[in-house]
């Protein structure tokens, strides 16, 4: 999967704002080429994801066929703020153990301006509609570092993201209808890291997951990419600012979604 330049210029601008001030002072502070920062077992960051959301969803229930439900342009959801969690343990140096969360929430409520029909449900236009969408996003996973030097490194990832995503669309005129899509899903995929000074870095990383076409009623990918740069102030504290776009889509018989969320993040990091 591409990734369009346009949506990667504000991550490298904003982290040139934050990272090139701080270049300076670091030079003149280490003596080595030492990286700051690399020496732990224990990494917890925690930060604010604000996503961009592009969300389809189709529902089949009792034999009727689901109207795509757009929650932008249909419910009306606006873009929002999630709190992001990582945790990483390292019990030697090439080696980690990952784990990730991101709670995800939308809630909405409008007149809906055409006509859809969402788990076996006719909604007409006109009617007053309360759209709610929750996506539990975890990453567990092992990274193995099979290239480290003092200025970087590149390794591989293999990972369950478990995804456990549920809709809800209700009306006090209609009813009240649900849906839920959740599995734990295999990926693969790398990362690499350098150090542009001894206390900054730029990190990449994708993994990705995708399932072949089966009789066309099941089918699926994922895809997650994130880049990043870090300041590390001492071996202990540092801070991040990213970018990060997760890309779902799925099909399971005649129920399908298309989830898409892009935008940048803001992380403090402690270490031990």
């Amino acid at each position: 999967m591409l990734i369009p330049i346009r949506q990667l210029i504000p991550a490298a601008v904003l982290a040139a704002v934050v990272l090139v001030p701080s270049m300076a002072s670091s030079q003149i502070r280490y003596g080595t080429d030492r990286a700051t920062g690399e020496t732990y077992h224990v990494e917890f960051a925690a930060g604010l994801w604000s996503p961009t959301p592009q969300i389809l969803v189709t529902s089949e229930s009792l034999g009727i066929r689901g109207t795509t439900v757009d929650f932008v342009a249909d419910l009306g959801i606006e873009k929002n703020n999630f709190p992001e969690f990582r945790l990483v343990g390292r019990p030697a140096t090439k080696h980690k153990f990952r784990l990730s969360y991101v709670p995800i929430k939308y809630t909405a409520a409008t007149t809906i301006n055409r006509e859809i029909i969402f788990n076996g449900q006719r909604f007409r236009f006109g009617v007053p509609v309360e759209g709610l969408l929750e996506w539990r996003a975890w990453r567990i996973g092992y990274e193995y570092d099979f290239i480290y030097r003092e200025r970087g490194f590149a390794g591989f990832i293999t990972e369950a993201k478990y995804t456990d995503v549920s809709v809800t669309v209700a009306s006090p005129l209609v009813s009240t209808e649900f849906a839920r899509a959740r599995a734990p899903i295999p990926a693969l995929g790398g990362i690499g890291r350098v150090y542009v000074a001894p206390n900054i870095s730029i990190t990449a990383e994708v993994t990705g997951f995708a399932v072949p076409d089966i009789d066309e009623e099941y089918d699926g990918k994922y895809v997650d990419f994130d880049l990043y740069g870090t300041v590390n102030y001492t071996d202990h504290f540092g801070g991040q600012v990213g970018y990060r776009r997760i890309d779902v889509n799925y099909l399971v018989k005649q129920d399908a979604g298309d989830l898409k969320m892009s935008g940048l993040y803001f992380m403090g990091v402690v270490r031990f």
